[in-house]
């Protein structure tokens, strides 16, 4: 069986961010990128579906520009067997796009089970996994705490506010994994030696056959603002009633919220 670990590459939370001079965009030259957090989890989950003797193969997918590499050779120092980057330089396409992207570029890796973070840490879409499963109509779980292989059958926990389901999946399928599920293991240093090593196939997105029209990004940025820093505290005097009213006028007209 071949598991596909989908990873983006992100900035790493503990950057600082700055808002550049057009007030449209993101200062990137002084960004750290690192794998979006939740992805480590899914990539773990494979490796150890390959270790258990369930999977002969994980395959690292990724898209992007030429420095996605370097996220995808983390993976692959984790213990990926290889890598297949989707080509594409620029913005890229929003969720649609990328998920449209993705679906054409793993119809031909013949993966049993697809992995994925439940959520990239810089948009926090939360809907390319999902997407996939539909555009290549597989069953689907999102928010998983718990996997289990036997035979052709997945049971997983999806976790819910207050409990949790239990979800039995025939394969192939889509599952995104929510972080607990276990703890993702650091390279080594020998491992990260032979990562250098490992195959990482390219493909161009515009060699995958979809519409212009489904890669275009459909968003234009008017302006960006970072969140205020300071914190504010404000006790609300007299009833319900006044309190209420008091709350809704200052996020209608101070915090304009509303």
């Amino acid at each position: 069986m071949k598991i596909a670990v989908l990873v983006k590459r992100v900035p790493d939370t503990t950057s600082v961010f700055k808002i550049a001079d057009d007030n449209a965009s993101v200062v990137t030259d002084n960004l750290k990128y690192v794998m979006s957090p939740y992805d480590e989890y899914a990539m773990e989950a494979a490796i150890q579906l390959r270790e258990a003797g369930q999977a002969e193969e994980v395959i690292v997918v990724s898209l992007g520009d030429e420095s996605c590499k370097e996220t995808m050779r983390t993976a692959l120092a984790m213990g990926a067997d290889s890598g297949l980057l989707v080509k594409c330089d620029g913005a890229g396409p929003t969720s649609r796009g990328v998920a449209e992207a993705l679906a054409a570029a793993l119809k031909n890796v013949g993966a049993s089970l697809i992995l994925a973070g439940k959520q990239a840490v810089d948009d926090d879409a939360s809907q390319v996994a999902e997407r996939i499963a539909e555009l290549l109509d597989c069953p689907h779980a999102s928010v998983v705490s718990r996997m289990e292989l036997v035979g052709d059958t997945l049971t997983v926990d999806r976790e819910i506010e207050g409990g949790k389901y239990t979800l039995e999946l025939p394969l192939p399928a889509v599952v995104s994994i929510e972080k607990g599920i276990n703890t993702p293991r650091y390279p080594t240093l020998p491992n990260i030696m032979k990562a250098k090593r490992k195959a990482i196939e390219e493909q161009d997105i515009n060699a995958l056959g979809l519409d212009a029209a489904v890669l275009a990004s459909h968003i234009t940025v008017e302006a960006m603002a970072l969140p205020r820093q300071e914190r504010l505290t404000n006790v609300l005097e007299g009833d319900n009633e006044t309190r209420v009213a008091t709350l809704v006028k200052a996020l209608r007209e101070e915090e304009k919220v509303l």
